[in-house]
This record gives C-alpha cells, sequence and structure tokens, in this order.
C-alpha cells in the first residue's frame, strides 16, 4: 500500500529500530503496572528524546492517557510549544482515533508503528483516517518495525489476563 508516498516496504534505520526497542521497554513497564502495554517515543529530527511515555489511563484516571498523547504532552512542555513539527513518533501499536487527532493537532512529521490494530487502528487498519482529506495536515507513517515483538507483548498481556479472570471465577 502506497499512502502519502509511503513505501509498502518501509526502509528502516538503526535509529528507527533503536528508538522502537525503547518504545518496547516503555510498553512492557506500563504491563508491569497493569496497564495494556503500549509505549511511544517522540524524537527531534536531530534524534533528541523530547518525550516518552506508556499506556497509564488506569494509573492516571484519565481515558486520554493512551502513551502516544502521553510523549506528546511530555515533548509540548519540554520544547514549551504545542506544535511539534520534524518528530517523529515510534509507538508500538498503531493509533488509534483520539491518538491520531493528536498527532494532527501537534503537526508530527512522522509516525512509525510496530503492530497493526485491527480493531481500533486508525491509519492502515479499521480506519484510514488521513485519507479521508478531512485534515489540515497529514503526517507520514511506516508500520512494521518490531511487529512480531510488539504483538507478542500484547498477546501474553491478553492471554494473562484472561487466565487471570478464569482463576477469579473458578470456585
Amino acid at each position: 500500500m502506497i499512502v502519502e508516498g509511503v513505501a509498502e516496504k518501509p526502509v528502516f534505520t538503526e535509529a528507527d529500530e533503536a528508538f522502537m526497542r525503547r518504545a518496547l521497554a516503555l510498553a512492557a513497564q506500563g504491563a508491569v503496572l497493569g496497564e495494556v502495554p503500549v509505549g511511544a517515543v517522540l524524537v527531534s529530527v536531530d534524534g533528541e528524546i523530547l518525550g516518552e511515555g506508556y499506556n497509564q489511563p488506569i494509573l492516571a484516571h484519565d481515558p486520554t492517557a493512551h502513551a502516544e498523547v502521553v510523549a506528546i504532552r511530555a515533548a509540548a512542555a519540554q520544547v514549551q510549544n504545542y506544535r511539534l513539527e520534524d518528530t517523529t513518533l515510534y509507538v508500538t501499536l498503531e493509533p488509534c482515533t483520539m491518538c491520531v487527532g493528536a498527532l494532527v493537532h501537534a503537526r508530527i512529521g512522522r509516525v512509525v508503528f510496530a503492530a497493526a490494530e485491527p480493531k481500533a487502528g486508525s491509519l492502515v487498519s479499521a480506519r484510514r483516517l488521513l485519507e479521508s482529506g478531512y485534515y489540515n495536515h497529514v503526517f507520514r507513517f511506516e508500520g512494521g518495525l518490531l511487529a512480531g515483538e510488539a504483538g507478542q507483548m500484547l498477546s501474553g498481556f491478553f492471554r494473562a489476563r484472561r487466565e487471570a479472570a478464569r482463576q477469579r471465577a473458578e470456585p
């Protein structure tokens, strides 16, 4: 698939992989705390980490505290600007509708995600929001970087959660 000039088989750099590994580490940190394991790292054009986060809607009592939003908030506070142009967001799961909206409003330049999200993904899966022509800013995106590792982490998390629920239900 080609969207906004993004090739079907993206070529990822060593830096891309390093930042995605950091996002995976953040996702694992969230999982330990009982959150769905999604991590995000927002990086400047010169390779400086501006913000990072993991899912924390349960811990923060905030339904908007997805990893992407947490990373955007941290970066915006660091650079003292709500516009984060010329940045790349690395995230372990394809962004949802809310997060795509936040990425558009922050003027993120590029998004690299690991695993696709067939139920709620809003770039290539359930919805393809950037193809709507509605947004005044469109970012480049590539998916699939370390998708296997991210997918295994998510599958393992939900498998463990189901098993715990079964054990609680047993007499």
